[in-house]
C-alpha cells in the first residue's frame, strides 16, 4: 500500500471513531447536567427549609400548629360574664380576650379567635358601643353577638366588622336546653366562620411578642381589679404552669369542664369611662369607654409587671403599650387578656406570694 493509501485509511478509521464516540460524549454531558440540576434543586429546597421562618399566629406570637397560619380573619365573640352565665365555654381557647365594663355592675368579654378552632363558645350575649372601637384594630374581623341596641348595631354595620350576629343569622347558633335564657346561646368557630364571606388572609399582629421578659419589669405575684361586686377580678401568677390564673374574689373562675381561666399575659389598660345615652331595661346607662388618646398601662407577664402607658392617636391605629422610655412593651407569646379598667378603679399589685 502506498503512503497515500495508508494515510487515507488512517483518516477513515479516526473519523469513524469520532462518529462512534460523539453520541456517548453528548449523553455523558446530558447526564452531568441532569445530576447538577437535581443536586441544585435538592440543595435549594434544603436551604429554603432552613431559612423559611416558622408560621407564627399573629394574635398570640406562637407557632401555628399546622404548616401555615390559617388564611382567615379574626373572629370576635361577645361572651357573657354575669354570675348566671358561668361557667363559660371557650375562653381558654381564645387568642386574645378583652374585658369591658357594661351596665349594672358587670363586665363582658370580647374573645378573639384566629389560629384555633373551638367546638363550643358562649354564652353569647349582646354587643356594646365599645366593641367596634376595639375590633377595628384587627382589620375586618367577624363579630358574633346576640342582641344589641339599635345604635350599637348601626355602629357595627357601619364599621369594617363582618356582622354574624344572632338576629340575622340564627342558624349559626343553638340554645342549650340545660341553661336558662338569655344565658343559653352558644356556637362554634367553624359554624361562625362559615356564616360569612371573607378575604382569605390572616390579620396583621396588633401586639409585639418576645419570649424574653423586659429588663425593666418588677416582681408581681397578684393583681386585684375590682370592677364591681360580681366582677371582683384577681389574677395570680402560677409559676408551675407559667400562667396567670383568674378568680372572682376568692372563687376560682372556672369554665365548663372545671378548667380555671388563665392567661400568659394580662394587660391592664386604664381608660376613661362615662355614662352613655343607651339605657337598659333597669334604667342603667351603658358605659362609653374612651379608647383614643393615652393613659396608664400595666403589663403582667412571667410573674413580673412593667408599668407604662397606652397610646392610640386615632381609631384607625392600633393601641401601643410603651414603657417609661417610650419603647414598646413586648408581651409573652400566648393568650393575652386586656382589662379595660375604669380610671376610678385602683390597680392593686401584690409583689410577693404568701408563704405556703
Amino acid at each position: 500500500m502506498t503512503s497515500v493509501g495508508a494515510s487515507i485509511v488512517a483518516w477513515s478509521q479516526a473519523s469513524l471513531r469520532r462518529k462512534l464516540l460523539l453520541p456517548w460524549g453528548a449523553l455523558a454531558t446530558v447526564i452531568v447536567i441532569l445530576v447538577l440540576a437535581i443536586a441544585q434543586n435538592f440543595i435549594g429546597q434544603a436551604i429554603t427549609e432552613i431559612v423559611r421562618p416558622d408560621p407564627i399566629c399573629p394574635l398570640t406570637g406562637l407557632r401555628a400548629t399546622g404548616d401555615a397560619v390559617p388564611a382567615r380573619p379574626a373572629l370576635a365573640v361577645k361572651i357573657e360574664n354575669s354570675p348566671l352565665a358561668r361557667p363559660q365555654a371557650g375562653l381558654n381557647d381564645a387568642d386574645i380576650v378583652y374585658e369591658e365594663p357594661v351596665e349594672g355592675g358587670i363586665t363582658r368579654f370580647i374573645a378573639l379567635y384566629q389560629c384555633a378552632d373551638v367546638d363550643r363558645l358562649g354564652p353569647v350575649r349582646s354587643a356594646r358601643t365599645t366593641d367596634p372601637d376595639v375590633l377595628v384594630q384587627y382589620g375586618a374581623p367577624l363579630l358574633a353577638y346576640s342582641g344589641g341596641a339599635g345604635e350599637v348595631v348601626r355602629l357595627i354595620r357601619d364599621s369594617t366588622l363582618l356582622d354574624v350576629g344572632f338576629e340575622t343569622n340564627q342558624d349559626l347558633y343553638e340554645r342549650d336546653p340545660a341553661r336558662e335564657a338569655p344565658h343559653d346561646v352558644f356556637s362554634s368557630t367553624a359554624v361562625l366562620w362559615g356564616g360569612a364571606t371573607w378575604p382569605a388572609e390572616a390579620p396583621d399582629p396588633v401586639f409585639a411578642y418576645d419570649a424574653a421578659a423586659p429588663t425593666a419589669a418588677k416582681r408581681a405575684a397578684k393583681v386585684h381589679l375590682d370592677f364591681a361586686g360580681s366582677s371582683d377580678v384577681w389574677w395570680a401568677w402560677d409559676p408551675s404552669g407559667g400562667v396567670w390564673l383568674r378568680s372572682h374574689g376568692d372563687v376560682p373562675h372556672t369554665l365548663e369542664g372545671g378548667e380555671q381561666v388563665s392567661a400568659t399575659t394580662v394587660v391592664v389598660q386604664v381608660v376613661e369611662v362615662r355614662p352613655g345615652t343607651i339605657i337598659d331595661a333597669a334604667g342603667n346607662p351603658s358605659p362609653e369607654v374612651t379608647l383614643v388618646g393615652s393613659g396608664k398601662a400595666y403589663v403582667f407577664r412571667d410573674g413580673l409587671v412593667v408599668v407604662g402607658r397606652w397610646v392610640r392617636d386615632s381609631l384607625d391605629q392600633v393601641t401601643r403599650f410603651e414603657d417609661a422610655s417610650g419603647n414598646e412593651i413586648a408581651l409573652a407569646p400566648g393568650r393575652t387578656w386586656v382589662e379595660l379598667l375604669p380610671s376610678t378603679v385602683p390597680v392593686e399589685i401584690v409583689r410577693k406570694a404568701p408563704a405556703a
